[in-house]
């Protein structure tokens, strides 16, 4: 007989932190990442708050610890960003989170903003970094891609994972950071890649824009300039890999 661990054991989560309100802030890192990612800021945020860590069930550092516990990634189950948005609830629900703010980077906005229809009552503010509910151009919208774009990124993903990761990671984190570039091309790696093309297709072929009104939680939008810069640069460096 299986024993089945409890969600926040399988996603790696931990509270740490010196504060002693109600309110906690969550990290919930992005396609990619993991939760050691935030390592930088947490010190200063645990000064005064109570912070919570976690690793996406897509995650590389959550592979293993899902073997067979019943949280395993699952591309039907996970077919859009929905399931996640449950997982966050679950989470907070078992680590007794209250109230709290919650941080998204990338995708993890879009969770967030789900999330929080869900259970307004669990979310005081979302601080959504890089997020965006849609990716692909339309006649009546700018995502930043056409098409044939993400065509071509899915397909890259499919075929040729690893190289691309090694040619992705650095481009990602701005080219100045040889450290950080080695530490998200390491992360990227420990992803299957039939899981990072999932998640990928879940990002980049999705549509949350009938979202964005039913949010009522008060949002800080954090874009930095460079962001489609970046991925179109990606894109161009894996066609010429």
């Amino acid at each position: 007989m299986v024993m089945l661990k409890s969600l926040s054991s399988s996603m790696n989560a931990k509270i740490s932190g010196t504060g002693t309100g109600d309110e906690v802030i969550v990290l919930a890192h992005g396609y990619g990442g993991e939760q050691s990612f935030w390592e930088k800021i947490v010190p200063c945020l645990e000064e005064k708050h109570q912070v919570l860590l976690f690793d996406w069930n897509f995650s590389g550092a959550c592979s293993d610890k899902l073997q067979d516990n019943g949280h395993t990634f699952d591309p039907i189950k996970y077919g859009s960003l929905d399931a996640f948005a449950d997982d966050l609830v679950t989470l907070m629900d078992e680590m007794n989170i209250k109230s709290c703010v919650f941080v998204g980077h990338s995708m993890s906005g879009m969770i967030g903003c789900i999330a929080s229809i869900k259970r307004p009552q669990l979310f005081n503010k979302l601080i959504l970094i890089g997020a965006s509910p849609r990716y692909i151009n339309s006649e009546d919208y700018e995502g930043g891609f056409e098409a044939s774009d993400i065509e071509q990124l899915l397909s890259t993903i499919e075929s040729n994972y690893q190289p691309w990761a090694t040619a992705f990671a650095p481009i990602a984190v701005g080219g100045k950071d040889s450290l950080l570039a080695e530490k998200f091309e390491r992360s990227l790696k420990k992803m299957k890649p039939e899981i990072a093309l999932a998640v990928a297709k879940i990002i980049f072929l999705g549509d949350y824009r009938h979202v964005l009104d039913k949010v009522e939680t008060p949002c800080t939008i954090i874009s930095t300039t460079n962001d489609v810069v970046v991925l179109h640069l990606c894109l161009t460096t894996c066609r010429r890999t």
